[in-house]
């Protein structure tokens, strides 16, 4: 089944947008632990997922080693393996809006990432995921 990523130009904001986050975070989640690539699990689904969502699993799984390297650089001693699998899929669909989405603002990609993690995440993954993304937005957004 062929799937497109498609336009590049998709609004960054509004409630389209923040399900498809949810929905790249769900399937990040879902091929992080049964160890599947992106082409793998995108492939298991009965129902596509919306571009945005897969453009960012596809993204996220060709640039894996070096969102989790930029996401370490920043994470005051974490490692991505040690880091609960919800903040791991949320900085790393994060962290590649900032390095290769430029139409989406670096406000928005921070504020969907808090909101995504008080939504699914730990009462402390919040504040470590604003953290973690405000250094990794002055690396790649200088």
């Amino acid at each position: 089944m062929a799937r497109t990523p498609g336009p590049a130009a998709e609004p960054s904001t509004g409630p389209g947008r923040h399900e498809a986050r949810e929905r790249a975070i769900s399937l990040l989640y879902e091929a992080d632990s049964r160890g599947f690539g992106a082409e793998a699990l995108l492939e298991t689904l009965s129902l596509d997922p919306d571009p945005y969502a897969i453009a960012a699993l596809r993204g996220i799984d060709a640039a894996r080693a070096a969102l989790d390297a930029l996401i370490e650089r920043h994470s005051d001693g974490w490692s991505v393996t040690r880091m609960p699998m919800v903040d791991r899929a949320i900085l790393r669909l994060s962290t590649w809006e900032l390095v290769d989405r430029s139409d989406v603002p670096t406000a928005v990609v921070i504020d969907e990432a808090i909101e995504l993690a008080k939504d699914y995440s730990t009462e402390r993954s919040p504040a470590f995921i604003n953290g973690v993304l405000d250094a990794v937005a002055r690396e790649a957004r200088p």
